[in-house]
């Protein structure tokens, strides 16, 4: 990862930005007791590195199931599996079916692990987990570069592996392929910094390669590296040289990664990529983006905590006229409308903050009241058994109110649900038809072979308007509280399915809990069109009749 500045010359840059108004002599012996109690070694990086183990841990050992979905990225691996490793035209079950439309690399990944005999159901537990850990260490590269010392560095890789937004993505399901995806453009990053920051040429081609490997992975991160080495460029370089260095990067990239998506355009048009473009909210988003990532983020939770210390520690950079890493976090929040994109860059400025202002100002507070190596000790470690608290008790699902009033990492099913799962794949027509009422539906297609009509999963490839249809009348429907909601819900999109599968008790809608559907059951059992033919203590399957005689039982 290259040498990093010595811990000296990092305090000179810390001094440099100003830390008081005492004088230089003094700042310099407070920042020596200060240095004292954690070399400018990789400590600090040691200990991110455990944070992201006990993270992982957590979340794996109280996770039978995982959180959130990945039960069509599981079936996508599993038609690349059937068609012999070739790319599937489309992805049955979901909706009508879906263009196969999606980067390939991370389905081909999984499709190998499950021929290898591992079960899809563990990859999604346990690959997120690995991958969490592993995507550590290019970002402490990228701190090494942009921080004053390995310590700053450790600490900001502290901070972004128990960081609730990035976990929620990354360790759940999903981080299949959205972790490896994070992986590979981190190391791309990586590349970008010792290309525009020490002019090393060499690592052109290195980024080339996790250019074309992002791309392959995952069309948000493709735009985060490509945004990254973008502001590299600006911040460290604005060189022709620089400049067309990072045009061989992306030119290369697309270029490589050209035999998958030459043949999606040939099988789905370039429509099936502009219009994915426009859903899950696109690129930028006007006055509605800036209130999604910087205002509504503050709703009270425990996680409000990381958005009021990144943007608080942004707020005193570019006071100090460093507007390096505030800018980063401001476009890629603004640009991609994620909020884990932000704290790559938040991380690194809460490092920044803490350690150049926070500590150096307390031990000189401290200094001749309190044994200053002793206090600060104290306070490095309450530190630390804060972050590795509080990263373990969001991964165990522990956190009762971390979004929106809903538990940290919820699964998406469990027991009664796979039970359902495995009668309605045992006692119905390979060619049923069903609306399931819960996140369980994305699951669903996976563990039955059979098909959802309402869900938003996968169809954005076909239009923005289609996914944004199939979102809303799966969010309504899965919210109703009567029979006339549901069937409005359904005609919203066309759908008239053969079967009902409807939660009991406690479930989720998009990861947010829902408190059961009992009023919902009631209207159901006193129509005519509903028959139950299956029920457990977390699920009842409908078989809807359309004859006016029949009798709900």
């Amino acid at each position: 990862m290259g040498p990093a500045p010595t811990a000296a010359a990092g305090t000179d840059r810390q001094i440099s930005a100003g830390l008081g108004p005492a004088s230089i002599d003094h700042k310099r012996s407070v920042a020596a007791e200060v240095r004292g109690l954690g070399r400018d070694s990789h400590a600090w990086f040691g200990l991110a590195l455990l944070a992201g183990l006990v993270v992982s841990v957590a979340y794996v050992s109280t996770h039978p199931y995982p959180a959130y979905g990945a039960g069509l990225y599981l079936e996508i691996a599993e038609q690349i599996r059937t068609d012999g490793y070739a790319l599937p035209t489309t992805i049955p079950y979901y909706s009508g079916g879906i263009p196969f439309a999606y980067p390939p690399l991370q389905f081909y990944v999984v499709a190998l692990l499950t021929d290898l005999g591992v079960s899809g159901l563990t990859v999604s537990r346990i690959l997120p987990a690995v991958v969490t850990i592993l995507y550590l260490v290019p970002y402490y590269g990228i701190a090494t570069r942009l921080l004053p010392t390995r310590r700053q560095a450790g600490f900001a890789t502290l901070v972004l592996a128990v960081t609730p937004p990035v976990l929620q993505w990354h360790l759940s399901a999903g981080g299949i392929v959205r972790a490896s995806a994070f992986l590979l453009a981190l190391c791309g990053i990586y590349a970008g910094t010792r290309v525009f920051i020490d002019s090393d040429w060499r690592w052109v081609g290195v980024g080339t390669i996790f250019f074309a490997l992002t791309i392959l992975s995952h069309p948000v991160y493709t735009v985060f590296f490509g945004l990254s080495w973008l502001i590299l460029y600006a911040a460290f370089d604005r060189s022709v040289r620089g400049l067309v260095g990072g045009a061989v990067v992306a030119v290369g990239g697309l270029v490589v990664a050209s035999p998958w998506w030459m043949q999606v355009v040939s099988r789905h048009g370039v429509q099936v990529f502009t219009g994915a473009a426009g859903s899950h909210s696109g690129i930028a988003g006007g006055l509605g983006r800036l209130l999604d990532q910087f205002v509504y983020p503050f709703d009270p939770t425990v996680v409000t905590v990381f958005f009021v210390a990144s943007f608080a520690s942004a707020l005193v950079l570019v006071a100090r006229k460093k507007y390096v890493l505030p800018t980063w976090l401001f476009l890629s929040a603004y640009v991609l409308g994620k909020e884990r994109f932000q704290f790559v860059a938040g991380a690194m400025m809460i490092s920044t903050v803490f350690f150049a202002i926070a500590v150096p100002r307390l031990a000189e507070t401290l200094r001749g009241t309190f044994d200053t190596r002793q206090t600060m000790a104290a306070t490095f470690a309450l530190v630390l058994v804060c972050a590795f608290s509080l990263g373990g008790f969001y991964a165990g699902s522990e956190l009762g109110s971390a979004h929106h009033g809903s538990p940290s990492l919820p699964p998406f099913f469990d027991d009664d649900d796979r039970r359902a799962m495995e009668w309605a794949a045992n006692h119905t027509d390979g060619d049923a038809t069903f609306v399931v009422l819960s996140d369980a539906a994305e699951w669903f297609p996976h563990y039955t072979k059979r098909e959802i009509l309402v869900g938003p999963w996968g169809v954005e490839w076909v239009s923005p308007e289609s996914y944004y249809d199939q979102l809303s009348a799966f969010k309504e429907g899965s919210s109703c509280k009567n029979e006339s909601c549901l069937i409005e819900s359904m005609t919203s999109v066309g759908a008239s399915p053969e079967y009902l599968y409807v939660p009991v008790g406690t479930y989720t809608i998009r990861g947010l809990e829902a408190d059961g559907t009992r009023e919902l059951r009631a209207s159901l059992a006193e129509s005519n069109r509903y028959r139950r033919v299956y029920g457990n203590r977390g699920v009842v399957i409908y078989r809807i009749v359309h004859s006016e005689n029949s009798t709900a039982d």
